[in-house]
């Protein structure tokens, strides 16, 4: 009899019941603006900001409306402007171009390597082409941050991380976000805390965080957050910079702060479900699985694998058998954009030159979103059909 998968893919847990009494007391007080706070009381938002900046080890940190909100006021407060080029991955989703675009800066796009991560040696031909790299962290794999910093550092290049997918994750101990000037963090639903939109900075740069804050729409009350400069900070930069309203409420945060302290053990429920998956396809010939190095400490939110080589008829049979079993994949290498598949050559506000070495990677790529809600033994069930479809491919 054919196995077949009844599991919902894009099926989130429960907001945790101390997420959701946080979440009735704001709604019955009814103060869900951040700044709109009773005598002595300290804003859910603003005690979030506090929590987070303290999970990663930053001194300042912002709470917004969305992931990409996160990624254009970032790329504001380094002050990339209009016709400004901006390199950033070629492979990753559409709100990261779409911030650069946003500002009006032009996306450069860099190459993407078989373990998914950004190429640093076509990084290193490109980095003379602009002074901000905008890099995304795509579907949780992190490159090799330490030689990645060191190329930046000595072109002059500016760092942003998009960390939508990383949350949690490191390289060589250091939490994901806090190598470049800010690291952008989203929860949206599908990411590693849930408040259906969502966003995070945070930032050693004091002047930098202060601009991010004006231009959240802080109303001259930057006061109330904790986790931000200094007034004095602020003397100059609350004229210059304007305000483009994007901030968090009080509802969301209320939700979020539990979900944050339960991070780290959600992080290992994800990685127990990743490795079950991992060790079903290993040794697959026809499939290759992207290295995990020793110095990545990851959160896999979501599963990856290649499938190289092969004819696009025959990678499109496989996603309909497996779609067929009730296994939902998603293919990077389709030539028009479905869902969150979209890539570079798909943006057409853009003008990418062709990148044959990326296109032959992303035409084998597919990607599995792997909630929480699947057990462990759901996993081995989704392993066992893939193992079993890739088969009958060979």
């Amino acid at each position: 009899m054919t196995e077949v998968f009844t599991g919902t893919f894009t099926q989130q847990e429960p907001i945790p019941e101390e997420g959701i009494a946080a979440a009735l007391d704001v709604m019955r007080h009814g103060r869900l603006h951040r700044y709109n706070t009773a005598k002595d009381e300290v804003a859910e938002v603003a005690l979030l900001e506090e929590e987070f900046a303290a999970s990663v080890g930053a001194p300042y940190c912002l709470a917004v409306a969305s992931g990409g909100y996160a990624l254009a006021t970032a790329l504001r407060a380094c002050g990339v402007g209009a016709g400004e080029p901006v390199l950033t991955n070629a492979f990753t989703l559409a709100p990261v171009p779409g911030a650069i675009a946003s500002v009006g800066a032009v996306p450069v796009f860099v190459g993407v390597t078989e373990d998914l991560t950004l190429d640093l040696d076509d990084l290193t031909d490109k980095l003379g082409q602009a002074r901000v790299l905008m890099l995304s962290h795509m579907r949780g794999h992190l490159c090799d941050m330490d030689r990645l910093m060191t190329l930046c550092d000595a072109a002059g290049v500016v760092v942003i991380e998009d960390c939508a997918h990383t949350m949690g994750a490191t390289w060589n101990g250091t939490p994901s976000g806090r190598f470049g000037r800010f690291g952008c963090y989203s929860t949206q639903t599908y990411k590693h805390i849930n408040s259906g939109e969502g966003g995070l900075l945070v930032s050693d740069d004091a002047e930098a965080m202060a601009r991010a804050i004006v231009l959240s729409g802080s109303y001259m009350l930057f006061d109330r957050h904790r986790a931000a400069p200094p007034a004095k900070v602020f003397a100059e930069i609350k004229y210059q910079t304007p305000n483009i309203s994007g901030r968090m409420d009080n509802l969301r945060a209320a939700i979020l702060r539990p979900q944050l302290r339960d991070l780290p053990l959600q992080a290992e429920r994800w990685n127990a479900r990743y490795a079950v998956l991992a060790e079903g396809l290993r040794n697959l010939p026809g499939l290759e699985l992207p290295h995990r190095p020793a110095a990545e400490g990851f959160v896999a939110s979501s599963f990856q694998f290649l499938l190289l080589d092969r004819p696009a008829s025959e990678v499109q049979g496989f996603l309909a058998a497996c779609a067929a079993r009730g296994v939902e994949l998603k293919w990077f290498g389709g030539a028009e954009p479905a869902g969150f598949t979209s890539r570079y050559d798909s943006w057409r506000y853009v003008t990418a030159s062709p990148m044959p070495a990326t296109d032959r990677i992303l035409a084998g790529t597919i990607d599995m979103r792997l909630p929480l809600t699947f057990s462990e033994e759901d996993c081995a069930t989704i392993a066992r059909i893939l193992r079993d479809e890739i088969m009958r491919l060979r």
